[in-house]
């Protein structure tokens, strides 16, 4: 990608390298692994990548073997990573995949606390790169990350919108990031009120409301300010509302359920794809259903994301 293009969409967050056990055990008993990319925001960078968006990633990386792999890994994508620093005095984080073969998810360990994403603040934000683009999306794992993460997510969230762009808010729930529950809590719900397109799954949408029902969790943040609500059911597809519309958009069936980690990332890049190409807010959630079933029939976290003609013989069948 030529330095001077700019890009449709831009994200903010933690690449991570990926050690995935290559056979059915526990993490404890796992001998061997494979090493693959990582990330929410990374997953959901190639997933809109794949299907013809330009994409931006900000953030930093150590100055290590694994930082320049993903490097690496992101180029490969298409994805602009020149507002990726290189960080000589901190890791790059890295997490640990179990295996399983009942369909179930597998065990998950991260190993990212003083990594190099995590010392992210406010000098990194390049605001007219940003303002060019025509859409930021973030998640609720950047403002775990650190104080100084938070106050750039947030920042990058507010200016983003007062520049007139769409902003998409995905809540990725990392308990273990956190302080506490309601710290977790009052962070991501304002967060929600400087973004357009929120898509907690359901049980994120309970935690986070109080709530339980799909229509009530959408009121919720319709009256916060967001404009789309998609809230994630699993096998059972999808719930939207907007103001004007809502309704299910049915789940799609998988013979067999190989690795869930990455389903809702591909979710995400689904419904923004779409949202960003102009269509119904019932077309991208169906476009999200259909990308999150094909992600759990591949084994890392973002193989399985279609490229624009693996997403159209999807949407055919």
């Amino acid at each position: 990608m030529e330095k001077t293009t700019a890009v449709d969409v831009v994200t903010c967050g933690e690449p991570m390298g990926l050690f995935a056990s290559d056979h059915a055990s526990c993490l404890k008993h796992a001998e061997r692994f494979v090493r693959l990319p990582a990330g929410a925001e990374l997953n959901v960078a190639v997933g809109l990548s794949r299907l013809g968006h330009k994409v931006g990633f900000i953030s930093n990386l150590g100055d290590d073997s694994l930082g320049h792999w993903l490097l690496d890994v992101l180029a490969g994508e298409g994805i602009d990573s020149r507002h990726i620093t290189l960080d000589s005095h901190h890791p790059t984080g890295l997490m640990f995949k179990s295996r399983r073969l009942d369909g179930g998810d597998p065990d998950v360990e991260y190993y990212r606390k003083g990594s190099a994403a995590s010392t992210l603040s406010l000098e990194h934000y390049p605001a007219e790169y940003c303002r060019s683009a025509r859409h930021l999306h973030i998640t609720g794992i950047g403002p775990a990350l650190s104080s100084s993460a938070r106050e750039l997510i947030f920042h990058m969230a507010k200016d983003m919108r007062a520049a007139g762009k769409t902003v998409s808010f995905d809540p990725n729930l990392r308990k273990t990031l956190w302080s506490s529950n309601e710290e977790m809590i009052n962070c991501l719900n304002q967060l929600a009120e400087s973004s357009d397109w929120i898509f907690p799954g359901l049980s994120e949408g309970q935690l986070l409301t109080g709530l339980q029902e799909p229509s009530e969790i959408a009121d919720f943040y319709l009256a916060r300010g967001c404009s789309v609500v998609v809230i994630k059911l699993g096998a059972d597809g999808a719930y939207y509302a907007t103001r004007e519309t809502r309704g299910f958009a049915p789940g799609v069936r998988v013979e067999q359920i190989v690795d869930t980690v990455g389903a809702g990332d591909g979710f995400a890049a689904g419904v923004v794809s779409a949202l960003l190409e102009g269509l119904s807010v019932q077309d991208a959630a169906k476009r999200g259903n259909a990308i999150g079933a094909r992600v759990v029939t591949f084994p890392g976290d973002s193989d399985g994301l279609p490229t624009r003609a693996q997403l159209a013989a999807l949407e055919d069948s």
